[in-house]
Formats: structure tokens, C-alpha cells, sequence
């Protein structure tokens, strides 16, 4: 009871993947060593190019390090001096000539970084700003970029008290025993003149459900299997947000035509390229462009999905088995809910 647990070590092969990918069975030790000063010696060099993380690829003779960073322009340097620089280096740390390959990749959203947003509050502690303006500071911006909880904790010598403590503020919903849950955790520590203040940031984005399957996928398969072809491997997981999305009020009440006019009829001689797909009138059909004299009751049957619709929740698909048997595993759970079993009560014998 009471055990803490890294985020991201709870969720390994689940929701989230390894930093370091390579097998090795002779050389494993020198391997995790290496890898240690590889990220050692990045993170030292590029304190202000706000890394997050730094993973490491190998294969049987090259080796390959993706640098996630909100400034790359700092790691690349003019015209690739800096990045030359770098690459030099892990040549000397590997031993390995010409056969490093590094990749310097831009996060977008730098506000739904957990390990940027426990940076920017050491870099503010370090520049003696109060503790709780910080971290209330990072609260507010990450809840404006779109995430649906956010949790920071910091622990030390706060304020430069005599005595360390911890403070954490929570903001929104932070479930850490969900395992689909999808949380990015961060630590970074900031030396401050009284000492070292740790700060710890976990930040909930949604839900990945592996077995949801998106429109473009189901497509895909579908001309796929029209063909002749087979289907392929699935894509990447989905990111669920638990929200749901709202309805615009463009497309009218659920049950309804999105595309119809007025007196009921689909307007004629434009592509449905330019119509917008709600998350409940999707229909999964390939790609038509309707000319404009064609009849229009054949408009509404086939409906071309947008490339808009991608930043929209998945659209609700055929159930399948998975999805069959959690409905069923609920309703179970939902009906034994209120049947609560005592324990038999035996009567006292008297003399």
C-alpha cells in the first residue's frame, strides 16, 4: 500500500512503447551503458533546446537516436553545424563510424509535454519565482491547450524553508490505475541555491482503445477486400478523448439528413469533398464526386469522408466481439451492483 509507480514503466507494451529498442544477448551490459551516456551526454549539451526525450534504435551494424525537441532549430544549429557537432560525439561514445543516424524530431503541442512543462517550472524556481505561481501557472496552460486533467507535485526545500515538504495542485481528472488511460508523466529537478527541488508533472489526454476502429481504416479494408486484395494490418491506435465531441448545429438533430436543404433534398453540382463529416452521420463509403446531373437521391447514399474529419472523435463502428463481451462484462457488473451478500449470522446457544 502506498507504493508509487512511474506512469510510463505501469503502461510498457500496453498503451505505451520502449525508449530503447534492441536485443542483445552477449553484449547487454555495454549496450545499457552506452545508451546511458548517449542520453547523458544530450541532455547536458542541449539544456535549452527544451528536450523531452531521446530514444535509441539499433540494428545489427547502425544505430539510430531520435531527439524529440520544441526547438530544433537550437539542435540543428546553422546549417547543421550543432547536429555535425553531436553526431561526432556518439561516434566517439559507440565506436561506430558513418553508422549513426540521428533525427531530430519537433513536438507540436509543447503544452501537452509533461516533461516540458516540469522544465519550464524548474526554469522558473531556478529564476526565484514563487513555487505555487509556477506550478499554478502550468496548470492554466495546459487545461488551455486541451487536456483533460494535469496533476504537479514539487518537494524540497520550497520558498527555502528549513524544512523540505511537498505541495501538488490537480486539476481535472488524473485516473493513474486506468491502464488505457493515456498519461504523460515527466520529472526534472531544479538546483536551486537551497538545494534541489524535484518536480513531478502527469498529464491526462484521453483513453486509447485499441480495439475502436477508425473510418479510414474500415475503408481502406473494405476496397481492399473489393478487390481482392487482402486487408492489411489495422493503423496506429486511436486516441479517444472521453469528451465525445458536440454536435454542430449546422447539421441538425441526431436521426436526421446532415446534407439535406430545406424542402428536403440534397443540393446538386458541388463535391462532398467540401461537407464536413459529424462523428454520427459518417457514412463508410469510398470516395464519389457527384456531377451535377445526376439524380439527387443517390447524393445522400454515398458521402465522401473529409480529411477535417480525422481531427474529430472516431466515428462509432460495427460492434465486434471485444466490444460484445464489455457490453456484457458491464451489464453483468451493473445488475450485481445492488445485490449486496451478507454473511449468515448464527444464533448464540444458550445454557
Amino acid at each position: 500500500m502506498g507504493q508509487k509507480v512511474n506512469p510510463y514503466g505501469f503502461r510498457l507494451g500496453i498503451t505505451t512503447d520502449w525508449k530503447s529498442r534492441w536485443f542483445e544477448e552477449r553484449h547487454y551490459r555495454e549496450f545499457v551503458v552506452e545508451d546511458w551516456k548517449i542520453r547523458d551526454y544530450l541532455m547536458t549539451q542541449l539544456e535549452a533546446a527544451a528536450v523531452s526525450r531521446i530514444e535509441v534504435e539499433r540494428t545489427r551494424d547502425r544505430l539510430r537516436v531520435d531527439i524529440h525537441t520544441a526547438r530544433p532549430g537550437i539542435v540543428i544549429g546553422r546549417r547543421g553545424s550543432e547536429a555535425d557537432r553531436l553526431k561526432k560525439k556518439l561516434e566517439e561514445i559507440t565506436g561506430l563510424q558513418n553508422r549513426i543516424q540521428l533525427n531530430i524530431q519537433e513536438i507540436k503541442q509543447p503544452e501537452l509535454d509533461a516533461a516540458l512543462i516540469a522544465q519550464g517550472i524548474c526554469d522558473q524556481l531556478v529564476r526565484r519565482v514563487a513555487f505555487r505561481r509556477a506550478m499554478k501557472r502550468a496548470i492554466q496552460t495546459v487545461q488551455k491547450a486541451g487536456a483533460q486533467g494535469i496533476k504537479v507535485q514539487c518537494s524540497g526545500r520550497l520558498g527555502g524553508s528549513e524544512m523540505s515538504r511537498k505541495e501538488q495542485y490537480r486539476e481535472g481528472r488524473v485516473p493513474l490505475h486506468t491502464l488505457r488511460a493515456d498519461i504523460d508523466y515527466g520529472f526534472r529537478e531544479a538546483r536551486t541555491t537551497s538545494g534541489r527541488v524535484g518536480v513531478k508533472v502527469w498529464i491526462y489526454k484521453g483513453d486509447i482503445l485499441p480495439y475502436k476502429v477508425s473510418i479510414e481504416d474500415k475503408i481502406t479494408r473494405e476496397a481492399a477486400m473489393a478487390v481482392g486484395e487482402t486487408s492489411g494490418q489495422s493503423g496506429p491506435r486511436r486516441l479517444i478523448t472521453a469528451g465525445g465531441g458536440r454536435r454542430k448545429a449546422d447539421f441538425g438533430a441526431p436521426g436526421e439528413d446532415a446534407y439535406a436543404t430545406p424542402n428536403g433534398a440534397t443540393p446538386d453540382g458541388e463535391l462532398l469533398d467540401d461537407l464536413l463529416l459529424d462523428d454520427e452521420d459518417a457514412v463508410a463509403s469510398p470516395p464519389v464526386a457527384v456531377p451535377a446531373d445526376d439524380a439527387t437521391e443517390d447524393v445522400a447514399e454515398d458521402v465522401v469522408e473529409d480529411p477535417v474529419a480525422d481531427l474529430l472523435p472516431a466515428a462509432p463502428t460495427e460492434p465486434d466481439d471485444l466490444e460484445r463481451q464489455l457490453a456484457k462484462d458491464e451489464e453483468m457488473e451493473r445488475q450485481n451492483r445492488h445485490q449486496h451478500h451478507e454473511a449468515p449470522h448464527f444464533r448464540k446457544e444458550s445454557d
